[in-house]
């Protein structure tokens, strides 16, 4: 008798907890995170970065303070540039466009970089400047179909091209096709690595995070680290890597903020600036001056002419 009781009140207490349960992940929908959950984690994933100086992070983080109004990022370009300013390095200078649309670059520097995800990447963050090479779609292609980071950064080069608003002829439903190839890089396992983040990440990038699981949001979640970040993968022991959190930061970030639009990835050029309406009113001023004078220098020789005329015709 004893050993039922204590059976229907586990049970009761199975019951409780999953109800609890389900409340959490049914306040925002099925499969949805609950909004504390999602705003510690971001919360601990921003602490992260504070003091970072890992130069391609603050380009990120720069986003992230244009697109989310993250305040404590709002300083990242001038760490960036206080990085830059040590080290010199030349991928350092060409991404450095990232977080501002004026960024001077010499062409020797672009065609200098050799890494294979760079060769995709750095035409489209500066097409707008300098025309993509005539074989650069025959490279996008060949990287959305090599897979794995290749595909991951051609579907950023795409988001790159469309802010700058450059045009890449593409054969019909290319792009669908690489959106949904990199979807497929999500396992719905109970693993994760940094591959399957960053697909996640520029997928909402995009404006394609409805291809994204909510399963695999709740699984980075619960994978964070102490410290806020992500390991590079979940079944490796190790620190928290600093481009595993990120990606992380990044997908959860949209997760939280979801809008039907957000500010370009890219830092927008400088406005034109207005033509003072001082100047205008300066000139006008100095054109009623100029034509008022003409009129009157011939007003006074057209009275001159007159007056000779009669003269003349007075002394015949």
């Amino acid at each position: 008798m004893k050993k039922k009781r204590l059976a229907t009140v586990a049970f009761l207490l199975m019951l409780l907890f999953s109800g609890l349960a389900g409340t959490i992940l049914i306040q925002n929908g099925a499969g949805a995170v609950a909004p504390e959950v999602l705003q510690r984690a971001v919360a601990n994933a921003i602490a992260f970065f504070m003091g970072s100086r890992e130069p391609f992070a603050l380009l990120w983080l720069d986003v992230m303070h244009r697109r989310f109004n993250i305040t404590a990022f709002a300083d990242a370009l001038k760490r960036y540039d206080d990085v830059l300013a040590e080290e010199q390095r030349l991928e350092l200078r060409v991404f450095r466009r990232i977080a501002d649309h004026d960024n001077p670059l010499q062409v020797e520097e672009l065609q200098a970089l050799w890494f294979p995800v760079d060769r995709v990447t750095a035409p489209a963050l500066y097409c707008d400047r300098l025309e993509l090479p005539a074989n650069y779609p025959a490279r996008f292609e060949h990287a959305v179909n090599s897979g794995k980071q290749l595909l991951t950064h051609a579907l950023l080069a795409w988001i790159w091209i469309q802010d700058n608003g450059c045009e890449l002829p593409l054969s019909e439903g290319f792009i669908e096709d690489m959106y949904r190839a990199n979807a497929a890089l999500i396992d719905d396992d109970s693993e994760m690595d940094e591959l399957e983040l960053e697909a996640a990440a520029f997928l909402y990038l995009a404006g394609q995070g409805a291809l994204v699981d909510d399963a695999f949001v709740e699984l980075v979640i619960a994978f964070q680290n102490y410290d806020g970040g992500w390991l590079y993968s979940s079944d490796d022991p190790g620190v928290s890597d600093w481009h595993a959190t990120i990606l992380g930061l990044l997908l959860l970030l949209h997760v939280q903020y979801p809008a039907d639009s957000y500010p370009s990835v890219l830092a927008p050029g400088s406005p034109e600036p207005p033509f003072p309406t001082t100047w205008i009113v300066f000139v006008i001023i100095v054109a009623g001056i100029i034509a008022g004078a003409g009129l009157a220098i011939y007003f006074v020789k057209f009275q001159k002419g007159k007056s000779r005329l009669l003269r003349e015709q007075h002394r015949q």
